[in-house]
């Protein structure tokens, strides 16, 4: 048995930060998908996701303050107080810069939903989704290829983003002759962009645990 299972086994069980992990996860996947949906229905639909979305970034950034309080408040942790701040303090980027983009949508009142966006939207999504079970199998640190495997995807999922975002630039500023248009299109894309850089983020602290437990 290794020095960090003995450590684990004399640890009592977590009853406080895993919960508040997996509550952040969860609603993170919510926003996720309420904000994908947001871009495939008309306009005059919009405004309820939109406002679903605030409501859910407010959750989470009350997740991440509740974490940070119970750090304050116990000793003993189930791994690295840093890593325990810096894993809610990534899920609640993504999920700022999610509202962020949607707040942008929202404001700039923004008429067409490009593929890009749509698509951008789906990318974020399915790396929230890969989150979500990444922080479910943190919990007993029994599958630990199972995260490691999650974080490659994400990865990859990030690359995936960037092109798309790369592309979709690229096309504004080739095809769209209105500047107005022109910024408000950039300020999504841009938003969405990095809330898949925020993503990957997640999956470096995520990385960073496991292997001290590897």
């Amino acid at each position: 048995m290794s020095i960090n299972s003995i450590f684990q086994f004399l640890v009592p069980k977590d009853k406080k930060f895993f919960p508040l992990f997996e509550q952040a996860a969860q609603n993170l996947v919510v926003l996720a998908e309420t904000l994908h949906e947001a871009v495939n229905v008309p306009k005059e639909e919009r405004e309820a996701y939109f406002r679903k979305i605030e409501e859910l970034e407010n959750i989470i950034e009350d997740i991440a303050h509740k974490t940070n309080l119970e750090l304050s408040r116990n000793f003993i942790t189930p791994f690295d107080r840093e890593d325990i701040h810096a894993l809610i303090s990534a899920i609640d980027d993504v999920a700022d810069y999610l509202y962020g983009a949607a707040s942008r949508m929202r404001l700039y009142q923004v008429e067409k939903i490009t593929k890009s966006i749509r698509k951008m939207t789906e990318i974020t999504l399915e790396s929230c989704q890969l989150i979500q079970m990444a922080v479910a199998d943190l919990k007993d640190m029994k599958n630990l290829k199972g995260i490691a495997e999650a974080c490659k995807r994400i990865n990859k999922l990030e690359n995936k983003s960037d092109n798309v975002f790369d592309k979709a630039v690229a096309d504004i500023f080739e095809n769209e002759t209105d500047a107005k248009n022109i910024i408000k299109y950039k300020e999504v894309l841009a938003a969405l962009e990095s809330a898949s850089d925020k993503c990957k983020g997640v999956a470096n602290v995520l990385e960073s645990v496991t292997v001290k437990y590897s």
